[in-house]
């Protein structure tokens, strides 16, 4: 290896943590929240202002909690409860889902904290 290689090589190492906190850490400032209830238009609702949202789906009403910037399901009538246990959203772009009652709560912001997600 020549003295250009290991030059090279050290920047390449020393620009890895800049280029990790540039693209990876920064995550986007959630301002509102968007649910979807089965086929129906998407409501959104702003996050600064705390609230309770009843949302009906083919299995009954979930609720929706909005507290101190963060969203979570409250309840829900499905039975695995995998959308209550997905805890407390708070993130832009973060995502929770009750399948059987077919009703989504997303976090949307300007800035998502990620481009693409695969399921």
């Amino acid at each position: 290896m020549t003295r250009a290689d290991h030059l090279l090589l050290l920047i390449a190492i020393c620009s890895l943590p800049l280029l990790y906190a540039q693209f990876w850490q920064q995550q986007g400032t959630a301002s509102h929240i968007q649910v979807q209830a089965g086929n129906a238009a998407p409501v959104t609702a702003p996050l600064a202002a705390d609230r309770t949202l009843h949302v009906h789906g083919p299995l009954g009403d979930s609720v929706i909690e909005v507290s101190k910037g963060r969203a979570r399901f409250f309840s829900s009538p499905c039975a695995g409860q995998a959308c209550i246990h997905s805890g407390w959203l708070q993130a832009a772009g973060d995502m929770a889902a009750c399948l059987p009652n077919r009703i989504s709560l997303q976090i949307v912001g300007a800035r998502p904290r990620f481009d693409t997600i695969n399921f």
